[in-house]
């Protein structure tokens, strides 16, 4: 016998949407990356390349959304067990902040290749 609640579409949907509203309305490092990713897509909409490329790069972009909305959970985690500072909530926040890099590092990875591709193959 568990403690699981019965799923429920809707429920979850609007948890997800909570969490959403929560994270774009209070996390200054996810509107900042928002805004950017806003930018790189307005220029995507006029670059000359293929369509498939276009949906590559646009697509990437949102891991690094992904990365922080984790970061950002494992934060809330973190500050809600401790207030005080110990090493190992420090090492959980800075090792979220290095999932948020390797993501970055990826989409700079990916963008590479594919603008290369497009422009000198």
């Amino acid at each position: 016998m568990t403690n699981k609640p019965k799923f429920n579409l809707f429920k979850n949907v609007g948890y997800a949407l909570s969490g959403m509203r929560y994270t774009v309305t209070q996390e200054s490092s996810f509107r900042t990356q928002l805004f950017v990713i806003a930018l790189l897509s307005l220029g995507l909409f006029f670059a000359p390349i293929s369509l498939l490329s276009k949906w590559i790069l646009f697509a990437s972009t949102w891991l690094v959304l992904i990365a922080e909305a984790f970061n950002s959970a494992i934060e809330r985690v973190v500050d809600l067990v401790t207030q005080e500072y110990h090493p190992l909530a420090g090492q959980a926040k800075d090792i979220g902040a290095f999932g948020v890099l390797l993501s970055f590092c990826l989409v700079v990875m990916i963008w590479g290749i594919v603008l290369f591709w497009e422009f000198f193959r």
